[in-house]
């Protein structure tokens, strides 16, 4: 059992761990590229799921507020298109979303994404939270997400984990969200499937 609960906790940790860390976009930067999906406020947890084991591997948090970003701590989705500063992600026009679900769904993963509306405050503060966060320690991307969430109204009941498919499920229990998977059957590693991004 000792052996089992070891692979468990390596694979965790291999699963949602960060790379080296990327340029910082500037604010002129992040400007240029603001974007906002019309429509209503919404926070949107993203969770990559293990398709042999069924465990969860990452999870991120994609705001619409005044702008449109993702809160991926620890994640490794890099491209110089897409603006990153520490662990947030600007500029998430569709095409962006795109690329991050297919460079994350492979054979191996596939990709759960669970809506909910918010109040247009409750996502401002939820980017602000995001972006004094700062860069995120390697296998803290669930235990980042829900503690960003746990300090918003309508969120605070969450309970707290490290584990992305616990914090997956405690989600769905929200009123009102809005779930949709996401497969992709390609070969690879995320490394792989970021190096197919054409933005």
């Amino acid at each position: 059992m000792r052996i089992l609960a070891s692979l468990i906790v390596v694979a965790f940790l291999a699963a949602c761990s960060s790379q080296p860390p990327s340029a910082q976009a500037t604010d002129e930067i992040i400007a240029q590229t603001a974007y906002r999906e019309a429509g209503p406020a919404t926070l949107t947890l993203i969770t990559m799921i293990n398709n042999g084991s069924q465990a969860g591997a990452h999870t991120a948090l994609m705001i619409n507020g005044s702008q449109r970003v993702i809160f991926d701590p620890a994640g490794s989705f890099r491209n110089e298109r897409v603006p990153r500063r520490d662990d947030v992600l600007y500029g998430i026009r569709p095409a962006v979303l795109a690329a991050y679900k297919g460079a994350h769904a492979r054979s191996e993963y596939h990709i759960v994404l669970q809506a909910v509306e918010v109040k247009p405050e409750v996502a401002e503060q939820a980017i602000r939270l995001a972006i004094a966060r700062g860069s995120v320690g390697d296998a803290q991307c669930a235990a980042s997400n829900i503690a960003l969430l746990r300090q918003l109204d309508g969120f605070s009941q969450m309970s707290s984990t490290l584990f992305p498919k616990r914090l997956m499920n405690n989600f769905a229990t929200l009123p009102g969200v809005q779930t949709e998977k996401y497969y992709e059957d390609d070969e690879g590693t995320i490394l792989d499937g970021i190096a197919k991004v054409q933005l």
